[in-house]
């Protein structure tokens, strides 16, 4: 084994090639089991959800054979969206819950994503005891110890059930019409069965999953898919989730995507408003828009920024008593309903909203003016550092005093690709274009 194993969001990587191949899934398995049983009593439980990726089969054979034979009892989801496995990790009180996706990225890429007892990611201590164990001798369970594999039936059943207790109480959908985009992921019959339920007219788009489109022209990557059909259909929204349903944008009715930082605007000024926002902030990443930022402030709320990554956070959150925050990318997190992103009951508290006010989502999409930000990526080869480069220095620093009290620069290496991330914000639009391609283009000549 060599390099790190767990990046910002678990294990992920391109489907049979290191770190995602089935020996690699299968030690995985072994070394969480091995850390979860760390007690030696049995009874240990795991539950192990996934998308609708092809590579889902095999790495969830894999993980099952390693779990169960460190004395691991292995609960079988099939596809349910993430924020399910952590839901269910703690109501079906199990040691370990595991998710099988790689979120947003592409069909050939997978991942592996773990959850603690409470129902909330791991935390980078955890990964990186698991991943000590990986590299070194892992013992079995004896065989009177061996786990067993079971598959549970109802798990999106329950889950359903659950989604639909978080939408107010008494309240239904009735009259609105709601183009939802599943990605061909793993929300592709739980998200249209909970909206249906609460009474909208539900048009269901991305789930015919085949184990090769997820996230493929639909999805939260591609949004343009939903504001057609919202148009087409004459809809009062669209709903658009990304392949494991974590995260979320919302389309209003002339087509205008919402993205993350103003769902959480919305969301903020609401609870801040009926006594439900907890210390008066929430919590965002670097990524998030300085409109943002502003908008909190002229609401009497603070912002508090983290490292890019839901699971920092949620870490933030946690530490603080918070209950709402987020990414700009659409990872909207509400502890008091669930213990990671979770697209779709971040869907319903936006049509809670609309029911509530009255309002169109053209109103409720728009809460603050952007600043406006340029982003873009840089593929890098593995293994190389442009950043660190002189001249890639240089041209970073300069670009910072140029925006010095008028905007930011904030450039970062992904946790889940060899792609070096350059944005930027700035009130004058072409300032910002020449700072960012300036950055670019040293980037690009170093990698």
């Amino acid at each position: 084994m060599s390099g790190k194993l767990f990046g910002t969001d678990g294990v992920r990587g391109c489907a049979n090639t290191y770190p995602m191949t089935a020996e690699m899934a299968l030690r995985l398995g072994a070394a969480a089991g091995r850390f979860f049983r760390r007690d030696k009593r049995n009874g240990h439980r795991v539950v192990i959800g996934k998308d609708t990726r092809l590579s889902g089969y095999m790495l969830e054979n894999a993980l099952t054979a390693g779990l169960t034979s460190t004395g691991m009892n292995v609960l079988l989801l099939g596809p349910v969206p993430t924020p399910a496995v952590g839901y269910l990790t703690r109501s079906m009180r199990a040691d370990l819950g595991i998710m099988i996706s790689a979120s947003h990225n592409p069909a050939q890429d997978n991942g592996i994503k773990f959850f603690g007892p409470d129902g909330f990611k791991l935390s980078d201590e955890a990964e990186a005891e698991i991943e000590k164990i990986v590299a070194g001798e892992i013992a079995p369970a004896q065989p009177h110890n061996i786990g067993r594999a079971k598959r549970i039936d109802d798990g999106r059943g329950r889950y359903v059930e659950y989604a639909k207790t978080t939408f107010p109480g008494g309240q239904r959908l009735n009259g609105f019409k709601v183009v939802i985009d599943c990605a061909h992921g793993a929300a592709y019959r739980a998200a249209p069965e909970v909206l249906w339920e609460l009474g909208a007219d539900v048009i269901p788009l991305g789930v015919e999953p085949n184990g090769f489109n997820i996230n493929d022209g639909v999805g939260s990557t591609h949004p343009e898919a939903c504001a057609e059909a919202v148009i087409r259909h004459g809809a009062h929204l669209g709903i658009t989730l990304d392949g494991d349903a974590d995260r979320v944008q919302i389309i209003d009715e002339n087509g205008k995507l919402a993205d993350g930082d103003q769902i959480m605007a919305l969301l903020a000024s609401r609870w801040a408003a009926q006594g439900r926002l907890r210390g008066d902030a929430l919590v965002a990443t670097v990524m998030s828009n300085l409109g943002l930022e502003h908008f909190l402030e002229g609401h009497g709320l603070r912002l508090e920024r983290t490292r890019v990554g839901d699971r920092y956070v949620v870490e933030r959150m946690r530490e603080a008593g918070y209950n709402l925050g987020g990414e700009q990318s659409g990872h909207i997190v509400m502890t008091d309903y669930a213990t990671t992103g979770d697209g779709l009951i971040a869907g319903l508290q936006f049509l809670a909203a609309m029911a509530d006010s009255g309002d169109p989502a053209s109103r409720l999409v728009s809460q603050f003016e952007p600043v406006p930000q340029l982003l873009k990526n840089v593929r890098y080869t593995a293994g190389s550092d442009p950043l660190a480069l002189a001249e890639v220095q240089s041209v970073i620093t300069a670009a910072e005093a140029r925006l010095a009290g008028s905007g930011r620069v904030l450039i970062r290496k992904s946790g889940t690709e060899p792609l070096i991330r350059v944005m930027a914000e700035a009130q004058d639009e072409a300032v910002l274009h020449e700072v960012v391609d300036g950055i670019v283009a040293a980037v690009e000549k170093a990698a």
